[in-house]
């Protein structure tokens, strides 16, 4: 499930979520018709990744579990997670313990993502429509 399209999404949603977390210049933007905005096109983003997802694996339905999360869902808060993990990586001592778990959370992500692409495409998984 990684190729091209699906990087270029990850990479939009994480500059969206550096908008929103952290913000330009160090200042976040509180501004609500502006998270509105941020929003809207996350969503879009989740949607485009699982449409693409969705025309391009294969999904077993016949024994398989269904996920809880679409790809997409999951990839939006993978790149959330990036962001706050360097983000703190900018900004606290190196032994600062919430730098350590917001990276740790950010490994956690990546590997039951890594098993759910591994599960999808074995046929043990299958993903939500929505």
């Amino acid at each position: 499930m990684v190729g091209g399209p699906l990087l270029w999404f990850a990479r939009d949603l994480a500059v969206l979520h550096e908008k929103r977390v952290v913000g330009r210049g160090g200042r976040v933007d509180t501004d609500p018709e502006a998270l509105r905005e941020i929003d809207c096109r996350r969503s879009e983003l989740v949607l485009a990744i699982d449409d693409w997802v969705l025309r391009g694996i294969p999904q077993h339905r016949l024994g398989a579990t269904l996920h809880t999360e679409t790809v997409g869902a999951v990839i939006d808060r993978m790149a959330e997670a990036s962001v706050r993990a360097h983000h703190a990586l900018m900004t606290m001592a190196a032994h600062d313990e919430m730098l350590h778990s917001a990276w740790h959370h950010l490994a956690e992500l990546a590997d039951a993502y890594d098993d759910l692409v591994r599960d999808v495409l074995a046929g043990r998984r299958r993903l939500p429509e929505w």
